[in-house]
């Protein structure tokens, strides 16, 4: 079984996370991680933070020999070069929108900071490294999860009749991770825009899953279904409010027949279909075709233009108390939403096809290809 662990705070000493289940034989690349974590800060409108103030890298402590993993639990961290946590003063003012609140109640803290260092997005840090080892793993199978902005601030993207490798191509070269340079531009405008104000801005990204056998995932239980188990994945990600699998909400404005993608066969291709709009997923089961997932994300609570709220020691009404923030982190979410979706991905592989090395899994996974072409 593969799983993780992590552990660490906004402004303590480091993030780090325990890896258990990994096959022996996977090559980690650190560049590679590296750029996933670089990648994870760029985006117009981060603030302060993810420009300059951290430059995050990956470290391995165990599990690894040569580059290769060894099947024993692999450990990682990530330091902070901000990592003031002791000195930072308490906060009682809880800001809307944040874990705030909610979190000094359940934990009994009377002191805010011991509840947002956990809350806070920097934890997400060290999960899209964590991805990146997933992706590792997943490209032994030529799986590719990939993702796109389309929508920030109210301005749309229109990628339709582009394929895929070019949406990614050009997102690949936007900063906002948007590969339709138009609107690219209004959004920047947007942000500037709203930057001025003291707010912030939300928007929607789209995510990609490509080479996915049919199979993965099952239609037998409710906690084993694939697009219940991604759609956790993608939920528990900070400030993530709603998440679409294939057409999405758009399926109950529509009749069956707009709906259901049919299905067709020859002998090259086997069972395909000539729509997606089921997004590669039916019955809690990978389809064959591209798992196509879109995520919306709210505006960032942390306001210049603070928001009403109560003391929770003195209980008089006062403005939200100002942590440093970005005005948008749409384009970052959604490199964080690869990771997040990788790694429920490559669970589910080593779950459906076993082994304790990437040889032996790799072994399987062909076997079951082969049952598949030949039915």
């Amino acid at each position: 079984m593969l799983r993780y662990l992590s552990a660490g705070e906004s402004h303590g000493k480091c993030l780090s996370a325990i890896i258990e289940g990994l096959p022996s034989g996977l090559k980690l690349d650190e560049e590679f991680i590296n750029g996933e974590l670089k990648r994870r800060q760029a985006g117009y409108g981060r603030g302060p933070r993810s420009k300059g103030i951290e430059n995050d890298k990956v470290e391995f402590l165990s599990g690894i020999r040569n580059s290769f993993t060894l099947g024993s639990p692999l450990a990682l961290t990530i330091k902070n070069k901000d990592c003031s946590l002791d000195k930072l003063c308490a906060i009682s003012k809880p800001r809307p929108g944040h874990a705030d609140l909610a979190g000094a109640l359940k934990y009994n803290q009377d002191d805010i900071r011991n509840i947002l260092e956990r809350a806070s997005a920097r934890e997400t840090a060290i999960r899209t490294a964590v991805g990146a080892i997933a992706k590792t793993f997943l490209s032994h199978f030529q799986v590719g999860v990939v993702s796109h902005v389309i929508a920030l601030g109210g301005v749309d993207a229109h990628t339709k009749g582009l394929q895929l490798e070019d949406i990614i191509r050009k997102a690949e070269n936007s900063e906002l991770r948007c590969a339709d340079k138009t609107a690219e531009k209004l959004m920047k405008e947007e942000i500037s825009k709203i930057e001025h104000e003291g707010d912030t801005l939300g928007g929607v990204f789209e995510v990609i899953i490509s080479g996915v056998c049919p199979g993965v995932g099952s239609f037998t239980h409710y906690d084993r279904k694939l697009d219940a188990i991604l759609a956790g994945a993608l939920m528990s990600i900070q400030a993530i409010k709603g998440v679409e699998v294939g057409l999405g909400f758009e399926v109950a404005k529509k009749a069956g027949s707009r709906v259901h993608d049919e299905i067709f066969y020859n002998k090259k291709n086997g069972f395909f279909r000539k729509s997606n709009n089921a997004g590669g997923i039916e019955g809690g089961m990978s389809n064959g075709e591209p798992i196509i997932m879109r995520c919306a994300m709210k505006p960032i609570p942390t306001l210049k233009k603070a928001l009403e709220s109560v003391d929770i020691k003195s209980k008089e009404k006062f403005k939200a108390q100002v942590e440093r923030s970005d005005i948008t982190a749409v384009p970052a979410a959604s490199v964080v939403a690869e990771a997040a979706v990788a790694f429920e991905l490559a669970r589910l592989f080593l779950e459906k096809f076993g082994g304790d090395s990437v040889g032996e899994t790799t072994r399987n996974h062909k076997s079951y290809i082969e049952q598949i072409k030949g039915f």
